[in-house]
């Protein structure tokens, strides 16, 4: 599993993941600061990645499009440095990663995990 680290969250991410087995690049070594999430998303889907984020607004494109690609990882929690939700991400990607190569929504906060296999279909 390759993940592509978005913008709203500290490079510090990188090297934990990598530290852990779990290959990882931050969007700002490969694209523009500025660069909307659909840009994020379809550079992810090109190249195999899975987005690593803290913004809302990557499920919304996953539910507006039926994506079935990328997978997207949201940390919905206060704290997101990789200091204080960091493992329990870590955790989450190895249980989670058949599901994530496959194109899923995994929702990480301080209390459960929630998994929604993609395409994301509306009720």
């Amino acid at each position: 599993m390759k993940l592509l680290v978005d913008m709203n969250l500290s490079p510090r991410w990188v090297p934990l993941l990598s530290e852990a087995g779990i290959e990882a690049v931050h969007w700002s070594t490969l694209g523009a600061g500025n660069a909307p999430d659909a840009e994020i998303m379809t550079f992810a889907k090109a190249n195999g990645y899975v987005v690593l984020t803290h913004d809302l607004d990557f499920s919304a494109i996953l539910a507006a499009t039926q994506g079935d690609k990328p997978s997207v990882v949201q940390i919905r929690a206060e704290g997101i440095s990789p200091d204080v939700i960091g493992r329990e991400i870590i955790d989450a990607l190895r249980q989670m990663a058949p599901e994530l190569e496959e194109g899923a929504l995994l929702t990480v906060d301080p209390n459960r995990t929630r998994l929604r296999i993609l395409p994301l279909h509306r009720n």
